[in-house]
C-alpha cells in the first residue's frame, strides 16, 4: 500500500497512514484489544500447553500417619468397607453422604455444566476438609500431609472421566491446592510406585474390599425387603444396627486374628500353581472355603429371625430402582432420599446391588475380547502359535473370575437366609436389551437400564420400575430415548424416569407418587383376586398366621406364582395351601 502523506487524526491526535476504511477499523480493534488485555493483566504471551499437576505420592512410610478418605456407596457398604480396610492396617474415614450444602459447594468451587454426582461428591470432600480446618483446628498443611482422598475413575462418553480434574480444580479454588487425590481406575488399577506404594493393591486388599461390598449389598436388600412388613415399627433398623456391629467386628480383625489356611487349602493352592508362588492362590482358596464370614452372617440371620416379626398379608407395591450407578446407589439428597420416600409412601423398594455392576464389567470385558479376537494377534510364526493360548487363557480367567465372584455372593446370600434376589444372568440381559440398545454402546450403565426395565416388568418381579439419573447424564439420556420404544411395546409396564439435581425434590416426589398410585391400584387388585382364589377370607388367613408363628418369620421362602407380582399376593396363596393341608375349613 502506497504512503502519500501523514496527517493528524482529528479524534485520537495520532499520525496515521492513509488507509482504506477496513484497515483502519481492524487496527483500532486490535489496539483496543491490547489495551483491555493490558488493563486486565492478561497479556498475550502465546499458547501454553496444559500439564497435569505433579502429584505427591502416598508411600509406605506415610501410612502410619495418613488417613484415607472415601465414600460414595450406601451407608452400610461405606461402613463395612471402612472396617475391612482397618483390618489391613489402614486408617480410613468416610466422607458423609453428600447433602444439598455439598451440592452448592461443588457448584461454587467447580466448573459449570457438570453432572449431579460431580457437584455432590466434589462438594462433600471440600466441605469435609473445610470442617477439619475451620471447626476442628487442623491446619491446611496438616490436612495436605495427613489426609488423602481415594476415588474411582474411568474413561468413556460421560463426565465420570473428568471427576479427577474436577476434584483438583475445586480443591485448588477452596484453598487446598496440592491435596492428594488417588484415582482407582476401574480397568487399570492405581498408579503408584511399584516398590513403595502406600496403598497396596494386593490380594488381601481385593478380598476385603469385595467382602465389604457384597455383604453390604445383601444386608441392604434384606433391610428394604423386610422393613415394609415389620409388625413393630423400627424393629428392623434396631436389629440391623446390632447386625452391623457384629459384621464390622469380624471384618476389622487383623490377618493374625483370623483363622489361617488349612492343610487342604495349601494343597489345593500347590496343585493350582505347581511351578509358581502359591501364597496368593492360597488366600483365594481360603476365602472360598472358609466359613469365617458366613458363620457370623448365619448368626445374624438367626438373631433377626428371633427378634423381627412380619405381616406379609399387607399388600405393598414393589418398586424396582434402576438408573445411573451413583444416583441409584446413594441414600441422600443426591437422589432426593427416594428410597426412604417410596417406602414412606407404602412401597417395598427393590434396590440394585453393586454386584450387578461388577458382573456387567466382567461380561463386557469378555464380550470385547471375543469381538476383537485376532485383531491384535502378533506377527510371526511364534506369535501365531502362542496367540490362541493367550486368548484362551484370558477368556478362561474372565469366566472363572465371574463364577468365583458369584459363588461368594451366593454363599453370603445363603447364609442370610436365601430370600434376597439372585444375580440375573448378564447374557440374558444383553439378549433382552438387544432390540432396543446395543450392548457395545458403553458409558454409564450401558444397556442395563433398558434390560432391567423389561426383565423386572415381564418376569412379574416389580409393579413399577423407577430409573434415577443425574441431570444431563448422556448415557442415561440415551437409555431414556430407547425406553420410549420399550414402553410403547410393553404398554402395561409402569416406568418412570427421574432426573435428579440439587433441587427439584418436590416435583420428583410428586411424579413418583403419581406412578406409585397406579402401582398401588394394581397391587391391591392383584391381592384381592388372590385372596378370593384361595376360598378363605383375609381374616381367616391372618388368624392362621397368628396361630402359627413361623408364618410371621421374615425368612420364609414364599413361592413365586405365575403372573403374580406382590409378596402379599404370593403369600396368601402359599398360606392357603398350608391351611388346606392342616384341615382349615373354608
Amino acid at each position: 500500500m502506497a504512503v502519500t502523506e501523514t496527517k493528524k487524526h482529528p479524534s485520537e491526535n495520532i499520525f496515521l497512514r492513509e488507509m482504506d476504511g477496513d484497515d483502519i477499523i481492524a487496527e483500532r480493534i486490535e489496539a483496543e484489544r491490547k489495551r483491555l488485555l493490558e488493563e486486565a493483566g492478561l497479556n498475550d504471551h502465546g499458547p501454553t500447553h496444559f500439564k497435569k499437576p505433579q502429584e505427591h505420592e502416598f508411600t509406605k512410610a506415610q501410612r502410619a500417619h495418613t488417613t484415607l478418605l472415601f465414600g460414595g456407596l450406601t451407608f452400610r457398604q461405606d461402613s463395612l468397607v471402612k472396617a475391612a480396610m482397618e483390618g489391613l492396617g489402614y486408617s480410613l474415614e468416610t466422607v458423609p453422604t453428600p447433602a444439598k450444602a455439598d451440592f452448592q459447594a461443588g457448584k461454587e468451587f467447580g466448573n459449570n455444566g457438570q453432572c449431579n454426582p460431580t457437584y455432590f461428591t466434589v462438594g462433600a470432600l471440600v466441605n469435609y476438609l473445610r470442617d477439619l480446618r475451620d471447626n476442628q483446628s487442623v491446619s491446611t498443611e496438616e490436612i495436605k500431609k495427613n489426609y488423602i482422598y481415594v476415588t474411582a475413575g474411568a474413561c468413556g462418553p460421560c463426565r465420570f472421566g473428568m471427576y479427577e480434574a474436577e476434584f483438583r480444580l475445586a480443591l485448588r479454588n477452596s484453598g487446598f491446592d496440592e491435596f492428594r487425590v488417588l484415582l482407582f481406575q476401574q480397568k487399570g488399577g492405581m498408579k503408584q510406585s511399584a516398590n513403595d506404594a502406600g496403598l497396596e493393591l494386593n490380594i488381601n486388599f481385593a478380598i476385603q474390599l469385595l467382602n465389604g461390598i457384597l455383604i453390604g449389598d445383601l444386608l441392604n436388600e434384606l433391610a428394604y425387603q423386610i422393613r415394609p412388613y415389620e409388625i413393630e415399627e423400627g424393629q428392623v433398623n434396631r436389629v440391623m444396627e446390632r447386625v452391623m456391629d457384629k459384621v464390622r467386628e469380624r471384618l476389622s480383625a487383623t490377618p493374625e486374628e483370623r483363622p489361617g489356611s488349612t492343610f487342604t487349602d495349601r494343597m489345593v493352592a500347590k496343585l493350582l500353581t505347581p511351578t509358581g508362588d502359591s501364597q496368593q492362590v492360597e488366600k483365594v482358596v481360603t476365602q472360598l472355603r472358609s466359613r469365617y464370614y458366613t458363620s457370623i452372617l448365619a448368626e445374624c440371620k438367626e438373631m433377626m429371625d428371633r427378634e423381627i416379626r412380619v405381616d406379609f398379608t399387607r399388600p405393598k407395591p414393589i418398586c424396582k430402582i434402576t438408573g445411573e450407578f451413583w444416583a441409584q446407589t446413594t441414600e441422600g439428597d443426591g437422589n432426593y432420599h427416594m428410597f426412604q420416600f417410596m417406602e414412606s409412601q407404602g412401597a417395598e423398594v427393590l434396590v440394585e446391588p453393586v454386584m450387578t455392576w461388577l458382573n456387567y464389567m466382567l461380561v463386557q470385558e469378555r464380550s470385547k475380547l471375543i469381538d476383537q479376537k485376532g485383531l491384535n494377534a502378533p506377527s510371526g510364526l511364534a506369535g501365531r502359535v502362542s496367540y490362541p493360548f493367550a486368548y484362551g487363557l484370558k477368556r478362561l480367567w474372565l469366566v472363572l473370575g465371574g463364577k468365583l465372584l458369584n459363588r461368594e455372593f451366593n454363599r453370603i446370600r445363603a447364609a442370610l437366609g436365601g430370600t434376597t434376589h439372585p444375580q440375573i444372568c448378564q447374557l440374558e440381559l444383553q439378549r433382552i436389551a438387544d432390540p432396543y440398545y446395543n450392548r457395545k454402546s458403553g458409558g454409564g450403565e450401558g444397556h442395563l437400564e433398558v434390560a432391567k426395565n423389561i426383565y423386572y416388568s415381564n418376569k412379574n418381579l416389580a409393579h413399577m420400575v423407577m430409573s434415577l439419573k443425574p441431570f444431563g447424564c448422556m448415557p442415561s439420556s440415551q437409555s431414556d430415548g430407547a425406553q420410549a420404544a420399550v414402553t410403547s411395546h410393553f404398554s402395561d409396564m409402569i416406568y418412570i424416569p427421574i432426573e435428579t439435581s440439587g433441587e427439584g425434590d418436590v416435583n420428583a416426589h410428586s411424579r413418583a407418587q403419581m406412578a406409585l398410585g397406579e402401582a398401588k391400584i394394581r397391587c391391591k387388585e392383584e391381592f384381592k383376586a388372590q385372596v378370593e382364589k384361595t376360598g378363605y377370607t383375609i381374616e381367616q388367613i391372618r388368624a392362621y398366621c397368628r396361630d402359627h408363628p413361623e408364618r410371621q418369620s421374615p425368612f420364609q421362602h414364599i413361592p413365586h406364582r405365575e403372573g403374580v407380582v406382590g409378596k402379599a399376593a404370593n403369600f396368601v396363596g402359599y398360606v392357603a395351601e398350608k391351611m388346606k393341608r392342616d384341615g382349615w375349613e373354608n
